[in-house]
């Protein structure tokens, strides 16, 4: 029903900012939570930031809070990842990812996936 895509992935430096974006499609989600995964290689995928679309409220995992902003345009359908003073451990591919039901920060929770996008930070 739902289709998530990622772009905005890329080589920065350490210290360095990038803006991740998910474009959905398919069908709407207004009710539906809205969140940012990342997996390194030989890693679980593991929780960034998660947001609802029609409260506004977001969360961040400690590892990213701080550095990291979720954002949404709901004309767009899309949402954003804003990364900021990134670090070589940030180096992984990030997922974007949708909900229907309740707010979580559990990967397994979550219905909808996109297929990634790389991001690498060199030190």
């Amino acid at each position: 029903q739902v289709q998530l895509l990622e772009s905005g992935g890329g080589l920065v430096q350490a210290g360095g900012s990038l803006r991740l974006s998910c474009a959905a499609s398919g069908g709407t989600f207004y009710t539906n939570t809205m969140g940012w995964f990342r997996q390194a290689p030989g890693k679980e995928r593991e929780f960034v930031a998660a947001m609802t679309w029609t409260g506004g409220y977001t969360s961040y995992s400690d590892s990213v809070k701080g550095r990291f902003t979720i954002s949404r345009d709901g004309a767009k359908n899309a949402v954003y990842l804003q990364m900021n003073s990134l670090k070589p451990e940030d180096t992984a591919v990030y997922y974007c990812a949708a909900r229907k039901y309740s707010y979580s920060e559990n990967a397994a929770s979550y219905d909808y996936w996109g297929q990634g996008t790389q991001v690498t930070v060199s030190s």
